[in-house]
């Protein structure tokens, strides 16, 4: 078993938190894992991407485009620049609310994330797109974002990791006092099926 996984989006979506946390879960089951993470502009919005990969027989936390199993996009645009990466038959799951990226504010150019969504669907044959904010909204916490995205991940089944064995490395990583908005958070795509939409 060998899972290549890109969790892509922007600065301040708790991303890299999101690759630990797979990563964490994984080497508590005896599960080779190797990740390299790029942190850009992420106190400006910029672009922040992990690879992260699982399994036997790893020597390179890197792969080439073509490879990747899953991709985590936490914003549509995002999601889409890293569509290389995916392999044909290969899974996205996506946060459907836009960040403004900071190369289109710079540019003073349109960013239209409904037609970012729209690709996706047109080019990728396993999507799930999830309303991240109104989730972290109905949770009473915005910093949760990369909790729920997760919790559709393990909702999913792509991955080896059941939802109790990422809540517990979750336990072991926040502070105690961010444990019961992190575990709702986990369980909101379980809980609520139908603020999934799969195509």
């Amino acid at each position: 078993m060998r899972k290549n996984i890109v969790l892509c989006g922007v600065g301040g979506q708790g991303i890299v938190l999101t690759s630990k946390l797979i990563a964490a879960a994984s080497m508590a089951k005896e599960i080779p894992v190797m990740s390299a993470e790029t942190i850009g502009m992420a106190q400006k919005g910029g672009s922040v991407f992990s690879f992260l990969r699982i399994g036997e027989d790893l020597f390179c936390p890197m792969f080439p485009k073509g490879s990747a199993d899953l991709i985590i996009g936490f914003e549509p645009a995002e999601a889409v620049r890293m569509l290389p990466y995916l392999k044909p038959e290969g899974s996205v799951i996506v946060n459907t609310h836009p960040i403004q990226p900071v190369t289109a504010t710079l540019g003073g150019g349109a960013y239209d994330a409904d037609a970012m969504l729209d690709y996706l669907r047109q080019h990728v044959s396993h999507v799930t797109m999830l309303d991240g904010d109104s989730a972290c909204r109905e949770i009473g916490s915005p910093k949760v974002l990369n909790m729920v995205m997760l919790g559709a991940v393990l909702h999913s089944g792509i991955l080896p990791l059941s939802l109790e064995e990422v809540q517990q490395a979750m336990e072991r990583t926040v502070k105690p006092q961010f444990h019961a908005w992190n575990r709702t958070a986990l369980q909101y795509a379980a809980a609520h099926p139908e603020a999934i939409c799969q195509s």
